[in-house]
């Protein structure tokens, strides 16, 4: 299967918040807050004011909708007005303010009208506002699922989903954050939510969104035939990925941590170590809801495997032509269509228990022998890029890069 559709890996491209805004512009997140005071004191709001659309999430998941697209069914964000948000809040006994709202960007509509997107979790809405909203089709939906279920060739889902990884990783944020980690004071939100600071006058500190680097390397070994893929007892049956850690000691570079997480995990030792490209990850554990995938190609300098069972359940060299059967066997597209089928019940209130990895199936029937992750991990770009020889070309531009 071919990605080479893909401009930006998902969850990154996200168009509203590219920019930063000039204060003085009224989209800017401190002219949009002023405007946003205006609404809940009950003013009308003024000609030239941007339009407001807002993001509600529950419990780590936005409202979803599904409308079928030649046959196939899609998935969309569901953004809701002021007004609708401010209703639907009122009727679940939720107290809608400025600190509930999270600024997310501004963008322009086909009319050349100023948008101003905002999040906001209603985890606290209770069962009363899930109904009101499943009445009208809408669910919330893990944002896991809806990465699987997302048309990786479809421009404008692929622009949606980084747009709700944005603003999970923003509210989660705000839930771990809630304190001040130097004197324990509570944390107020500033920026309309963009930073925080601490409400303790003999403190203030200002803290700002926390991302969570990850190394993940693709661990070639000499003649460039093999790779290092390994399994983690937490993947479905017969998954293969690389190895990855995070970014554990403080005044450890990059590369240095790519080495370490290999040596300790499969002790084996890497020489070179060539950066490839890095990916958002705002689907991992809500105690870390803005990780950063760092890819690497790494050049092994032994073969010899021993595996930390802590760590992984296994880790194997395997041929390039059998990783090239795994791209070529595993049907993502399928896996996709079952996922946007799942929402699509969902939506309706049908929510079907069907396991998206039982699609991973060769067209005689059979369960392939391995597959690797779908295209909308960086693991995925890492492998078919080394299947596809692009690695070589990325490596003799880094040797080059060195020798300058």
């Amino acid at each position: 299967m071919s990605t080479n559709f893909f401009k930006s890996h998902a969850f990154a491209g996200n168009p509203i918040k590219l920019r930063t805004p000039k204060p003085t512009d009224p989209f800017s997140p401190t002219s949009a807050l002023k405007t946003l005071k205006t609404l809940l004191l009950g003013h009308t709001q003024e000609p030239h004011s941007p339009n407001f659309k807002i993001l509600p999430f529950r419990k780590g998941r936005p409202l979803a909708g599904s409308v079928k697209d030649s046959n196939d069914p899609n998935w969309h964000l569901v953004w809701l007005s002021f007004g609708d948000c401010k209703a639907f809040l009122e009727k679940s006994e939720v107290n809608l303010n400025e600190d509930s709202l999270v600024y997310l960007g501004s963008d322009t509509e086909g009319d050349g009208v100023y948008v101003v997107y905002w999040a906001i979790d209603v985890t606290d809405g209770g069962s009363g506002l899930v109904k009101e909203l499943g009445g009208r089709q809408f669910c919330f939906v893990e944002l896991r699922t809806l990465m699987v279920a997302t048309d990786w060739e479809n421009a404008s889902a692929m622009v949606q989903l980084a747009i709700a990884g944005h603003a999970r990783s923003l509210l989660e944020w705000h839930t771990v954050s809630r304190f001040c980690g130097f004197c324990g004071g509570k944390n107020i939100l500033t920026d309309a939510g963009r930073r925080k600071q601490c409400s303790n006058e003999l403190c203030k500190k200002k803290i700002y969104p926390r991302v969570d680097p990850v190394v993940i390397m693709l661990v070639i070994d000499k003649e460039n035939d093999r790779v290092l893929l390994s399994r983690q007892s937490r993947f479905v049956p017969r998954m293969w990925s690389c190895l990855a850690g995070f970014m554990e000691q403080p005044g450890e570079s990059l590369e240095e941590a790519v080495r370490r997480e290999t040596w300790e995990e499969t002790g084996i030792e890497v020489g070179q170590v060539v950066y490839h490209s890095s990916q958002p990850w705002p689907v991992g554990p809500s105690s870390m809801p803005c990780q950063l995938m760092v890819g690497f190609f790494a050049y092994a300098k032994s073969l010899d495997i021993n595996v930390d069972k802590e760590e992984l359940e296994d880790a194997k060299w395997h041929s390039r032509e059998d990783v090239k059967k795994a791209l070529t066997i595993a049907e993502y597209k399928k896996a996709q269509r079952t996922a946007a089928g799942k929402v699509d019940q969902m939506c309706k209130g049908v929510e079907r228990g069907q396991s998206l990895s039982s699609d991973f199936n060769v067209e005689s029937g059979e369960l392939a022998p391995m597959f690797i992750p779908g295209p909308f991990a960086i693991a995925h770009h890492l492998i078919s890029s080394w299947v596809n020889g692009v690695e070589v070309q990325v490596k003799q531009l880094a040797s080059s890069f060195s020798n300058l």
